[in-house]
C-alpha cells in the first residue's frame, strides 16, 4: 500500500495485478487495508481518491462494499478493490536504466520495447526512446556522442559549453550544447525537430564536417534525405499543435477525475499504435478517477480485465473490451 502511494513502476504494477488475481482472498484483504487508509485521508480533510465530493456517511456504520459504477446498470467489483487498482492512481513510470560498463567504454545498446523508455546519461542529459528505438553512447573528455541506430528519440541535453553534444543518425549529425530536440531515423531520411534552444545539422557525421543548416531554433523542423541528388534540406516553422501531435508518442501521466471510460480510451488511442475498442456502448459511460502512464496500454487493459471483469479480444493492432459473460 505504501508503494502504491509513492507510485508504482510499470514492472511493479504488473506484479501487483498478478498478485491480486492469484488468490481470491487478496482483493478483499487489499480492500480492507485500503479502506482504512482512505478514511484517514478523508478525516484529515484531503480529497478522496474515490469520491469527488465529501462523503456525508463517513462516520456512519460501514456500508456495503458493492458500488454501482457510472450509470452502466451493472454492479462491478468492490469499490475499494477497484479504487486500489485505479482511483488511487497507477503511476506506471519506469525507472531510468543504470548504465552498464562495456569494454570499449560505451554502454550497451538501449532498446525500447513495449513501453517508451527514458535513459539518464552520465552528464545529466535525458533521452526518451520511442518503441523500437536503439541508441548507443560514447562520452569523452572533449565531447558527448550518442548514435541513434534505429527509430526515434527525444533528447534533453544538459548544458556543458566545454563538451558539445552530438547525435548521429545515419550519415547525419546534430550538434547541441544545452537544448531539447527530437530525431527520427528511417530508411530514406532523418527528421530533426527542435523543441527548445538551438542546434546545427551536418549531412556527415565525420569530424569537422560543415553544417548544411548552421542554426535551427525552437519549433523548427528539417528533413535531411539520404538520396545522392536530393535538394538541400529546408527549415520550416512548426505550429505548436503540430508539435504536440508529432510528439504524442512521448509518455505522459494522464490524470483523469470522474472521466468516462470512452474519454480515457480515446486518449490512449491518440498516443499509441495499439487501438482500444469498447464493444459495449454501456461501458463508454463507466467513470473512473485515475492516473495512468500513457504508453502502458497492456497494463491498463489487464487492469480492466482483472478488476472490472471485462473481456479482452485481440485483433491485430486492436484490443476489444467488452463485458465478461
Amino acid at each position: 500500500m505504501l508503494r502504491h502511494d509513492r507510485g508504482l513502476t510499470a514492472a511493479e504494477q504488473d506484479e501487483f495485478s498478478q498478485w491480486l488475481a492469484a488468490d481470491p482472498r487478496r482483493p478483499a484483504a487489499w480492500a480492507e487495508h485500503r479502506w482504512g487508509w482512505e478514511e484517514l485521508d478523508r478525516l484529515a480533510g484531503m480529497q478522496s481518491s474515490v469520491h469527488a465530493v465529501p462523503d456525508p456517511d463517513l462516520l456512519s456504520p460501514r456500508r456495503s462494499a458493492w458500488v454501482k459504477a457510472g450509470g452502466t446498470g451493472r454492479y462491478l467489483y468492490a469499490v475499494l478493490a477497484a479504487a486500489a487498482a485505479v482511483a488511487v492512481g497507477i503511476y506506471l513510470w519506469q525507472q531510468p536504466v543504470a548504465p552498464t560498463a562495456a569494454p570499449s567504454g560505451e554502454t550497451p545498446p538501449i532498446r525500447s520495447l513495449a513501453l517508451i523508455e527514458q535513459r539518464a546519461l552520465p552528464d545529466g542529459s535525458v533521452i526518451e526512446l520511442n518503441r523500437g528505438a536503439v541508441v548507443t553512447e560514447h562520452f569523452t573528455a572533449g565531447e558527448r556522442r550518442v548514435r541513434l541506430e534505429r527509430g526515434e528519440a527525444h533528447f534533453q541535453v544538459a548544458k556543458d559549453a566545454a563538451r558539445p553534444f552530438f547525435v548521429e543518425a545515419g550519415s547525419v549529425a546534430v550538434r547541441a550544447v544545452g537544448t531539447a530536440f527530437n530525431v527520427r531515423l528511417d530508411q530514406a531520411s532523418v527528421e530533426v525537430l527542435v523543441t527548445e534552444g538551438k542546434v546545427s545539422v551536418a549531412a556527415s557525421s565525420a569530424p569537422g564536417a560543415e553544417p548544411v543548416i548552421p542554426l535551427m531554433g525552437m519549433n523548427e523542423r528539417t528533413v535531411v534525405s539520404f538520396a545522392p541528388a536530393a535538394p538541400a534540406p529546408q527549415v520550416t516553422l512548426v505550429p505548436p499543435a503540430e508539435i504536440e501531435a508529432r510528439l504524442a508518442w512521448q509518455p505522459r501521466l494522464l490524470d483523469f477525475t470522474n472521466a468516462p471510460l470512452a474519454e480515457i480510451v480515446a486518449e490512449f488511442n491518440r498516443r499509441n499504435p495499439v487501438r482500444l475498442v469498447l464493444a459495449d456502448e454501456a461501458l463508454r459511460s463507466l467513470r473512473l478517477s485515475a492516473t495512468f502512464r500513457s504508453d502502458n496500454v497492456e497494463g491498463f487493459v489487464r487492469l480492466m480485465e482483472s478488476d472490472f471483469r471485462m473481456q479482452l479480444v485481440r485483433r491485430g493492432d486492436e484490443i476489444v473490451l467488452s463485458r465478461a459473460p
